[in-house]
């Protein structure tokens, strides 16, 4: 990745970070400023389990927005380890958005999130009020004040990723908070994703659409392999899904086949649109016993110290 070392007069460059509790619409709210979808999202929570960066790239400013996994009470050891990335990712960055959903009451993950934030001093916080399009406005102007009662912010911006409200104002308030410098990345790139982390991340996300509750926090995926057939205009990619138990290996295969082969045709319309090339995806799905829990398939499956 190339780095611009011509410095504009002017030019604002620099890191924001999105945190909150799970599926509060953080990985939606990115994909929406950044006008393309580079980190997946899900109506489960914690779909999020890396930090993405997505880059806005406007010619007074670049801002490259930070994704993180949503910040909750960790259950398991990769629990305690996303948690741990959130918050390292939270002394990095210029600016951070907090985000808080228009019509769920304020509750504890909320205010665990918000006392963290307290003790950042030097990091300007936004708070964001997203999902404004599932409220009534009276209600989102009850959320904005009582968000305000959270904490000393630095703005409050409502909005909508789903119709595009407020989306300009609150790449401006950002913006304003970020140093002037150069670009950080060249060539209009919208992510610094590997290929082969976010194909794995969309096999996740397909994995993820109508099962159960339980299932989110129980499967990873490798892409084992991933080239270009020789002689033909088609990638060739082998996958692997990881579940911790054989009930879970029983869901996503589904009956005789049904849910596995539904979730490889919209992996690889995904991947396809992604990569910009044809497609043959190969899917397997293994059992790796309690690996949430094991710091030795932790790190095989990606998940580090």
């Amino acid at each position: 990745m190339g780095v611009v070392n011509s410095l504009t007069d002017g030019h604002r460059a620099g890191f924001a970070c999105f945190v909150g509790r799970p599926n509060v619409g953080k990985s939606t709210l990115m994909n929406a400023l950044v006008g393309s979808k580079v980190a997946i999202t899900s109506s489960k929570p914690q779909t999020t389990r890396r930090v993405i960066r997505g880059v806005v790239h406007r010619p007074d400013a670049q801002l490259v927005i930070v994704d993180t996994p949503g910040l909750h009470r960790p259950r398991t050891l990769l629990g305690e380890r996303l948690d741990s990335l959130v918050l390292s990712t939270l002394t990095e960055v210029d600016v951070i958005g907090f985000c808080v959903p228009a019509g769920d009451p304020i509750g504890r993950g909320d205010r665990f999130i918000a006392e963290k934030l307290a003790g950042l001093r030097k990091t300007p916080v936004v708070a964001v009020v997203t999902k404004t399009d599932l409220a009534p406005r009276d209600r989102v102007a009850e959320q904005l004040l009582e968000v305000s009662r959270l904490g000393e912010w630095a703005d409050i911006v409502p909005v909508s990723a789903a119709d595009g409200e407020n989306l300009d104002t609150l790449t401006d308030v950002l913006v304003e908070r970020l140093p002037e410098g150069p670009a950080l990345y060249a060539g209009g790139e919208l992510t610094d994703e590997p290929e082969q982390v976010m194909v794995a991340e969309l096999i996740r996300e397909a994995v993820l659409e109508g099962v159960r509750e339980e299932l989110p926090h129980s499967i990873a995926v490798v892409v084992e392999e991933m080239n270009p057939r020789e002689g033909k205009d088609i990638l060739d990619i082998y996958a692997i899904m990881y579940v911790e138990r054989p009930s879970q290996k029983a869901i996503v295969i589904g009956n005789k086949g049904a849910r596995l082969k539904e979730v490889g045709t919209n992996a690889r319309k995904q991947i396809e649109a992604l990569l910009g090339t044809r497609v043959f995806l190969d899917l397997r799905i293994k059992v790796a016993k309690d690996w949430q829990r094991d710091p030795k398939q932790l790190r095989r499956l990606g998940f580090y110290d």
